[in-house]
C-alpha cells in the first residue's frame, strides 16, 4: 500500500467527510467485515478493533498479526478517545509545530501512541461516539486501511450488506 504523509488539512478533511448519519452494533459489524476482506486481499497481518464508548463492538486478529498489535490499538484508541481526533492527526498536529507527542504530549507513552491507524466514529449531531482501530502495517497503510473502509462504508448502497432490517 505504502501511502503517502497527508498533512494536517489532508486529516482533517477526512475527518470532516467521514462523519456518519449513525453507527449501530450491525454497523460496527459491517465495519469491521468490511476491514477483515479488505486486509484479508492485502494479506495483510493485522488486528482490527471497533469501539463505541468503552464497549468493544468488534475485534478480529488476521494470520500474522500479535499480541502487541492489539497493545498499539489500546494506545492509539486512547489518543482518538483523548484528543477526538485521529491518532495520525494527532501525532501530524505536533510535528507540524515542530513538537514530539511521546516528549511533548505529556501523557504515557506506554498508554498513548499518536501513531497511524485509529480514526474516530464521528456520527451527525452525536460526535465522536468511538473509534475503529487497525494495527500492524506501517502507521501510514493502518490509517489508509481505516479511511478507505469507512469511504466504502459511508458509501454503500443503503440496505447493501444489511440483512434483514
Amino acid at each position: 500500500m505504502s501511502a503517502s504523509a497527508p498533512d494536517v488539512a489532508e486529516l482533517e478533511a477526512q475527518e470532516a467527510r467521514l462523519i456518519l448519519p449513525r453507527f449501530t452494533h450491525e454497523d460496527a459489524w459491517e465495519l469491521g467485515s468490511l476491514l477483515v476482506t479488505l486486509a484479508r486481499e492485502r494479506s495483510a497481518p493485522v488486528a482490527i478493533d471497533i469501539r463505541r464508548g468503552a464497549q468493544q463492538l468488534f475485534h478480529c486478529a488476521l494470520p500474522g498479526s500479535s499480541a502487541d498489535n492489539d497493545a498499539w490499538i489500546e494506545r492509539k484508541r486512547r489518543v482518538v478517545e483523548r484528543y477526538g481526533a485521529s491518532s495520525l492527526l494527532v501525532g501530524t498536529r505536533f510535528r507540524a509545530g515542530g513538537k514530539d507527542f511521546d516528549t511533548d504530549g505529556r501523557l504515557d507513552p506506554g498508554l498513548y501512541a499518536a501513531h497511524g491507524g485509529s480514526f474516530p466514529i464521528a456520527v451527525e449531531g452525536a460526535g465522536v461516539i468511538g473509534a475503529v482501530t487497525v494495527s500492524g502495517l506501517p502507521q501510514l497503510d493502518d490509517h489508509a486501511l481505516v479511511v478507505e473502509a469507512l469511504e466504502r462504508f459511508r458509501d454503500r448502497p443503503r440496505g447493501e450488506h444489511r440483512g434483514t432490517r
